[in-house]
């Protein structure tokens, strides 16, 4: 989506199309005419459409049958949001979309105007640059929004660490001190010292996942839900996700594994 909207900034309405809707396809179809590896392009995402029209048309029995009869005449199944950016997808995947960018680039002035992105000599030519990273991948497998890792709960955070932490201790987890980890000198042991680093990892690690980053983390910070209950220290991080930032905050009786029966 973002390489499509530098692609149509300013574009030339002849480069566009003057009666199609799908800007994208017609400046890929005008490139084809004169660029090979566009041409092929265009070829490939004629194929890919042609193949959902036909398993849209087609009944709901025939496709399973087809299957059994032959696994190499399987299609690959394309998503909504796969189809809206199928130019720019096709061309990535196969690994041409750097150097469809750069062909613009070299030739701008065929097909926009002087103030477009893909104009100008310093931000064109960074864009056609920065696509060459993702056009060296090997797209096996795409992430979609529902494939996103998203956070478990602390109780099953506790669970992992006990797990992983069983081998190395011989008391009871009930009995594990509390998170609140303060530095010690050189006077303490080195297995008190790796206990304390290893819980102070775990403590920061909590949260974490692919789609924010931790930016603050303390401990025993207290918060008091209701007035006439005490105050209950937990864990406090700040987390910045692509738009906004987050507060988290999980008591220390629920990370230490000790809640009960309290509410």
């Amino acid at each position: 989506g973002a390489v499509e909207a530098c692609l149509l900034h300013m574009l030339r309405r002849r480069a566009a199309g003057f009666l199609r809707t799908d800007k994208v396809a017609a400046l890929f179809t005008k490139l084809g005419k004169t660029y090979a590896v566009a041409g092929d392009v265009c070829k490939k995402v004629q194929e890919l459409q042609q193949q959902v029209e036909s398993r849209k048309n087609q009944p709901s029995g025939q496709e399973p049958l087809k299957r059994q009869g032959s696994t190499t005449s399987k299609s690959p199944v394309l998503t909504p949001q796969a189809i809206k950016h199928i130019w720019v997808r096709t061309a990535l995947i196969e690994k041409v979309l750097d150097k469809i960018v750069q062909y613009i680039v070299d030739n701008c002035s065929k097909y926009y105007e002087k103030e477009a992105l893909l104009a100008d000599p310093v931000c064109g030519p960074i864009l056609a640059s920065l696509l060459v990273g993702p056009c060296a991948l090997e797209y096996t497998k795409l992430k979609t929004a529902d494939h996103y890792w998203t956070d478990p709960s602390a109780d099953e955070l506790v669970q992992r660490h006990r797990i992983h932490g069983a081998h190395g201790r011989q008391d009871s987890p009930s009995k594990r001190p509390a998170l609140g980890i303060r530095k010690r000198h050189s006077s303490g042991s080195s297995s008190e010292d790796r206990f304390a680093a290893s819980a102070r990892e775990y403590v920061e690690s909590l949260h974490q996942n692919s789609r924010t980053h931790l930016l603050y983390g303390k401990n025993n910070v207290l918060v008091q839900p209701k007035d006439d209950l005490e105050a209950i220290p937990g864990y406090l991080s700040l987390h910045q996700a692509a738009d906004s930032l987050t507060l988290k905050w999980t008591p220390n009786q629920l990370m230490n594994g000790t809640l009960g029966d309290s509410e």
